[in-house]
C-alpha cells in the first residue's frame, strides 16, 4: 500500500464513482475505493464516516451534475412560452432518467437504492427540482399564460407528483413500454388544461 496521500472529497468521489461503475453498488466496498486511490481504507473514513455516507455523497454529486444542473439551465431560459419550457423541462427529466437507467445502469441502480435509504438527501434534491418548475410556473403566471390565484410552488409540486410515474426510479421497468410516451402526452395535456388561461 502506498503512503496515505492528502486527499480531498472530490478525489475520493471520482474514485468511488469509477469503482461503483465497475463492480456495482452491492459489490463495491470502501476497501475497493481505497485500493484505487492507493491509500488505506482508514484514510477514507476520515472523510466519510461509513460506506453509506460515501454512497450518498457519490449519488448526490451524480444527481447534481446529471439531473439538477441541466434542468436548471432550462428553468433559467428566457423567451418562449412557459408551457413550452415546462414541457421541455419534463421531457428532459424523463429522457435523462430513461437514458441513465440503460447507459449508466450501475449509477442509476445506486441512485434507486439511495432513494429509499437517504430520505433527507433525496428530499433536498426533489425540492430543488420543484423550485425549478415553480420558477417556470411563476413566469407563466406573470405573462398571463397560466392562471393566477394558486401558489406557483403548490402547482409545481402537483405537476411533479402527477408526472412521477415517468421519472421516479421505482417505475423504471415501465419506461420501455411504447405506450409510455402517449400516456405522458395525455398527462401533460391534462396539466396544461388545468393551468393555462383560456383565451
Amino acid at each position: 500500500m502506498a503512503q496515505d496521500l492528502p486527499l480531498n472529497k472530490e478525489n475520493i468521489l471520482d474514485a468511488a464513482e469509477q469503482v461503483l461503475r465497475r463492480y456495482g453498488p452491492d459489490k463495491t466496498s470502501v476497501v475497493d475505493v481505497a485500493r484505487v486511490l492507493q491509500v488505506s481504507h482508514g484514510t477514507l473514513y476520515r472523510h466519510f464516516a461509513s460506506k453509506s455516507a460515501l454512497r450518498e455523497a457519490v449519488t448526490e454529486r451524480w444527481l447534481e451534475r446529471s439531473i439538477t444542473a441541466p434542468l436548471e439551465t432550462i428553468a433559467n431560459q428566457a423567451g418562449g412560452s412557459s408551457s413550452g419550457r415546462l414541457r421541455l423541462w419534463l421531457e428532459t427529466l424523463i429522457r435523462s432518467k430513461r437514458t441513465y437507467s440503460v447507459d449508466d445502469s450501475e449509477m442509476f441502480a445506486m441512485y434507486a437504492a439511495v432513494t429509499l435509504e437517504a430520505v433527507e438527501m433525496i428530499t433536498v434534491h426533489v425540492d430543488r427540482l420543484i423550485q425549478q418548475v415553480a420558477q417556470i410556473v411563476e413566469e407563466g403566471i406573470k405573462s398571463k399564460e397560466f392562471k393566477s390565484g394558486s401558489s406557483s410552488e403548490g402547482v409545481a409540486k402537483a405537476i411533479f407528483i402527477a408526472t412521477s410515474r415517468f421519472h421516479h426510479p421505482s417505475h423504471a421497468y415501465e419506461w420501455v413500454e411504447e405506450k409510455t410516451n402517449e400516456e405522458f402526452d395525455a398527462v401533460f395535456n391534462l396539466i396544461l388544461s388545468g393551468i393555462t388561461k383560456s383565451s
